[in-house]
């Protein structure tokens, strides 16, 4: 074990620096460093006061909290005594001046559009909301909603919130036996489903999987299904219930229930790639309070933006950054239901060209797709109404970022690199577009009232420019509250490294001027000859090949080393494998950052094991790179077919 006390080691070197274009930092929310700085400073001379004021700008309170923190670690209750409901702050308070507005732009895969306002929006969520007291469900009682991406996936997060019901978003893609056991850890009694979505022009059967699932989902008493792939529901079950049926008659208002601040608002399981599905709890006003303030400050929204961030809702950012944090902030957000690239390469940029959208807030895995496709696909749309650009869900390699500046943003669109997690519930650190200048790659700074720190395991802090590991040192008010059903694997997972720190499991480091550059998942350092190597660096500089789209790297048992370093790439369109090409992504390696981090094995792929959320399976490539088969869990892998080309592959 003594290996882990050892610094890990940074090897990525990124000397660009972009300022806030000063056209955009004259309208911007916050428009300057300055600005920040004023911030930064408030909320840590009394962080009591700073949260404070914040929660009482963000939310209407039917009942105004006293208390702003009780704080025993690693417990945490936020605006205590006060009550408010998160479906009221998304809807009703907008009637009065945005009933008219556009609240969801929707395409679906096959090119239907639905434009709902937010007049008619809380009408559908106020009419499920009344079906599902129908039902029997009451505050408290945990709903599973497992939908595709269609608007009536928001209809019924905002339906539970509305009630106070907890709810539990499964993800479309998932299967039969990843939905059974996350409503039975759950206790779910009613499932929102669907006959099915548009993925890749195929259907995906989520009703098929449902009633798989019934047999083994023990506390479900119904399922109520939307029609959207057929003319016709075949309920077979007698706790099948149509969705249409449930709410004809029910009335349009429904008075919601106004909850406690620490009512819990939702359990979101993380995808079983460490073991068995963690349920991560949030509750409902400090959630809200960060879910609604980052989304204005880190897109710096304003009333006319056209708002698209690309993930699902069975995510957390589809929760934070689709749902909630939009319509809190009554903005106008897109839903698009399917593939990226279907039915053709474009289909991204249409929707942007079509809807005028002026955000975009994607992932890293999907911008890398899009550069292996080609710049000729982007250039043939309208993408003159982009004002800004967003990346989430992993660190972005500098090459990707500057592609996505130039390619989609033409050169005059910040670029807002977000870290984040489901546990977090909000973005903790990123850019302030109109404030901070930005370098490729990097998150950039913590938001005013966000301690960040990066620390070796005794609780040192590491020097700037070296690996450590990245700690949250003072809680903040859309932190997670427990691990449903297991307060002990809480503690253990969040707060055992150092106690009384919330441990991230993402390794980081500090330039000189204190911007945080994340290094990928501790779980994923290797020790290469006594040198503990981020492999996000090593991917980052093969991504900067002008050959290469995408890489993974992962280690593998080597007896002189310790480990090998084994990079599996996917070259960009019009480029073929080759021996010669081999030696020159190595070559490239070492000039980028050094001999070290040389992969000593390189396995050109076709494609990589990712989830449909874009995030590649390294668990799964370590299995390959050491020969053998894999007993992992693949039930989050979008392609079982890609798994299988490269254990076919493996030489």
């Amino acid at each position: 074990m003594a290996e882990t006390h050892q610094e890990i080691v940074s090897v990525l070197t990124e000397a660009r620096v972009f300022p806030p274009p000063q056209a955009f930092s004259q309208r911007a929310l916050l428009k300057s460093m300055e600005d920040y700085q004023r911030l930064w400073d408030e909320a840590a001379r009394n962080p009591d006061k700073y949260w404070g004021d914040r929660a009482r700008e963000e939310l209407y309170w039917k009942e105004p909290f006293q208390t702003v923190l009780e704080w025993k670690p690693p417990h945490a209750r936020w605006f205590v005594e006060g009550r408010t409901n998160l479906a009221y702050n998304c809807l009703d308070r907008h009637l009065a001046t945005r009933r008219d507005k556009p609240a969801i732009l929707f395409e679906g895969e096959p090119g239907d559009r639905r434009s709902i306002t937010y007049g008619e929006l809380s009408t559908q969520v106020n009419r499920l909301a009344n079906g599902l007291k129908s039902l029997g469900i009451k505050k408290g009682d945990r709903v599973g909603i497992y939908l595709p991406m269609v608007p009536e996936a928001a209809v019924a997060m905002l339906a539970c919130a509305r009630i106070g019901a907890v709810h539990s978003v499964v993800f479309g893609g998932f299967s039969t036996e990843a939905l059974q056991e996350r409503m039975n850890d759950a206790g779910a009694k009613v499932v929102l489903t669907a006959d099915g979505g548009w993925r890749k022009g195929a259907v995906v059967p989520l009703l098929k999987n449902v009633e798989a699932a019934l047999k083994t989902m023990t506390t479900v008493e119904k399922v109520v299904v939307l029609r959207r792939t057929g003319d016709s529901l075949a309920l077979n079950d007698s706790k099948l219930l149509a969705w249409d049926a449930l709410v004809k008659d029910q009335s349009d208002t429904c008075e919601p229930e106004w909850v406690e601040s620490e009512h819990p608002l939702f359990i979101l399981y993380t995808s079983g790639s460490t073991g068995k599905p963690k349920g991560v709890l949030h509750t409902t006003a400090g959630y809200s309070v960060m879910a609604s303030l980052t989304t204005r400050w880190v897109f710096d929204l304003r009333e006319d933006d056209v708002y698209w961030c690309t993930a699902d809702v069975g995510w957390v950012t589809g929760h934070s950054y689709v749902v909630y944090g939009p319509l809190m902030n009554g903005a106008t957000t897109v839903i698009y239901e399917g593939a990226p690239t279907h039915p053709a390469p474009d289909r991204f940029w249409d929707i942007i060209e079509r809807y005028k959208a002026t955000i975009l807030y994607t992932a890293p895995t999907a911008i890398r797709a899009f550069m292996r496709l080609g710049e000729e696909h982007p250039r043939k749309k309208d993408l003159s109404s982009l004002r800004l650009l967003g990346s989430v869900g992993e660190p972005i390699n500098p090459e990707a970022w500057m592609w996505y500046r130039e390619v989609i943003g033409g050169g005059r669109c910040p670029v807002v690199d977000t870290w984040w997690q489901t546990e977090t519930g909000s973005i903790m650190i990123s850019p302030l577009p109109g404030a901070t200048p930005t370098k490729p790659g990097s998150a950039t700074l913590p938001l005013p009232g966000i301690h960040a720190e990066i620390l070796d395991r005794q609780g040192n802090a590491v020097p700037k420019g070296q690996g450590g590991l990245l700690f949250v040192t003072q809680p903040w008010p859309s932190m997670l509250r427990t691990v449903y059903g297991d307060p002990e694997r809480y503690v253990r997972t969040y707060f055992s490294e150092l106690p009384g720190k919330y441990f991230t499991g993402d390794g980081a480091r500090t330039d000189a001027d204190g911007y945080f550059w994340l290094m990928g998942r501790v779980d994923d350092v290797v020790n290469v000859a006594g040198h503990r190597l981020g492999t996000a660096e090593v991917e980052s500089a093969l991504v900067s090949h002008p050959r290469v789209s995408e890489a993974a790297v992962v280690g593998r048992p080597d007896d002189l080393k310790g480990t090998a370093l084994v990079a599996f790439v996917t070259l960009k369109q019009g480029h073929a494998p080759s021996p010669e090409l081999k030696k020159e992504l190595a070559q490239h390696v070492s000039k980028e950052i050094g001999a070290i981090a040389r992969p000593d094995e390189i396995r050109f792929a076709e494609a990589l094991p990712k989830t449909r959320s874009g995030k590649i399976m390294r668990r799964l490539l370590r299995d390959v790179a050491a020969g053998k088969q894999s007993s992992q869990d693949t039930t989050t892998l979008e392609d079982l077919n890609v798994l299988a080309a490269l254990q076919q592959n493996d030489e």
